[in-house]
């Protein structure tokens, strides 16, 4: 039997993705219609053979989260429970810490999915994979090609082209090592934990010599990447599976559009259901669009391409949305026109109202870019990105709010481009 372990982080990560995450916890916000770690375990609960995921992550236990398990476990008819750390343990320290709860039952090997990443989850794929390569213990690395700029963001891989096998991992090079990057998506299997034990060995024998320092010296605090990955290169243990389908960081909000479009896209093979057509009386529709069943659309509006739209939301005569995400209970009145923007829960956009944002999307002519994660200011200035209103946000009618982030319940009564609306 098998195993899934979803790595959620904790309330002290996904700091990028503020104002959203004020909300609701990162790894639940809606990506395509359904909170981001759906994709994940419908992707898991496919495997056959697949008994048990596993959440492990440093956020205190909340009605929502508890609420998505109950539902999850619903839906996918599989066992699905929240594994608290005590404080941030790290990639590899997270999966230490509960090696017990994983390793009970016997899995003959497990998959570790970080939760801030979208992807075409190919676990079957490299299911397959591991039984060809490498011995009955060897260890997958989902990968993919990232051109050589961008490759320097990310933990790079560098293979033995015939055995596929890593021969050296390092985590965010200052000088270009591959364009093979990690996708944050493995299978192990369960003898990783010696491994990892080792490591956690030699951490306490470190902490012993050491003068005590900050918390984070920690002998648990263990990174799946720098510890663990880096020694394991090159001792034929560790492959790469390449994959050709989409991937991509979910880091900050601007990303979330992103990853939105590629799910959208995927819905076409996956759940044509989600995705809206054009239908006598309804709005016009162009490209990929998710709408809520229960949202509320005048016929004259134009969606699309790659618009969700969550539940309780109203929508006016004329309306134009393009490439956005409009959460819970927003509403759009007649007239106003979103571009590359998050519309926040329960805010309102008045009539006639321009909410615009750039899009940080990859270079569209390379096959191979990936979404930079910007920095929120370069050169003193608001880097121009996606348009964010947090919740319970109010624009008054006829302004325009350009590449603007609008904290949580603000009145605004004006136009504002490229500011912080604190």
């Amino acid at each position: 039997m098998l195993k899934a372990v979803i790595l959620i982080g904790g309330p002290q990560k996904g700091t990028r993705f503020r104002p959203l995450s004020f909300e609701v916890p990162k790894p639940l916000f809606p990506v395509a219609g359904v909170p981001m770690l759906q994709h994940h375990i419908e992707a898991c609960a496919k495997v056959p053979n697949m008994k048990e995921i596993l959440l492990i992550g440093f956020y205190q236990p909340n009605e929502e989260l508890t609420r998505f398990l109950v539902n999850a476990q619903q839906e996918f008819k599989i066992s699905i429970r929240y594994l608290q750390e005590y404080s941030a343990l790290g990639t590899g320290g997270g999966i230490y810490h509960f090696r017990d709860q994983i390793v009970s039952g016997s899995p003959e090997a497990f998959f570790v999915l970080n939760a801030d990443v979208c992807s075409a989850f190919p676990l079957t794929e490299m299911l397959s994979f591991q039984k060809e390569h490498g011995g009955p213990n060897s260890l997958v690395i989902l990968g993919t090609t990232a051109n050589r700029k961008q490759s320097m963001n990310y933990g790079c891989i560098v293979e033995n082209e015939q055995t596929h096998e890593v021969m050296h991992y390092v985590e965010k090079p200052s000088t270009f090592v591959s364009d093979i990057i990690n996708c944050g998506i493995y299978l192990f299997k369960p003898d990783i934990f010696q491994h990892i034990g080792a490591i956690f060995q030699k951490n306490q024998q470190d902490m012993l010599l050491e003068e005590p320092t900050n918390g984070w010296h920690r002998a648990e605090a263990i990174r799946l990447e720098q510890d663990i990955f880096t020694a394991l290169a090159a001792q034929g243990k560790l492959y790469v599976y390449k994959t050709l389908s989409f991937w991509s960081q979910i880091k900050s909000a601007g990303s979330a559009i992103y990853a939105s479009r590629l799910y959208l896209n995927q819905y076409h093979t996956t759940h044509p259901e989600r995705l809206a057509s054009n239908k006598e009386g309804g709005p016009k529709i162009s490209g990929n669009v998710y709408i809520h069943p229960t949202a509320n659309i005048d016929p004259t509006a134009t969606l699309g391409p790659n618009v969700s739209i969550g539940s309780g939301v109203t929508i006016g005569a004329g309306v134009r949305v393009r490439e956005s995400v409009i959460l819970h209970g927003v509403t759009l009145q007649d007239h106003c026109c979103v571009l590359n923007s998050i519309v926040g829960w329960d805010s309102t956009v008045g009539k006639w109202a321009r909410v615009e944002g750039t899009p940080s999307d990859p270079n569209p002519n390379d096959p191979f870019a990936k979404i930079d994660s910007e920095t929120l200011f370069r050169d003193g200035k608001l880097t121009p990105s996606i348009t964010i209103l947090g919740c319970n946000v109010t624009i008054p009618s006829e302004v325009i709010i350009l590449n603007s982030i609008v904290l949580p319940h603000k009145d605004l009564n004006r136009s504002f481009k490229n500011q912080i609306i604190l």
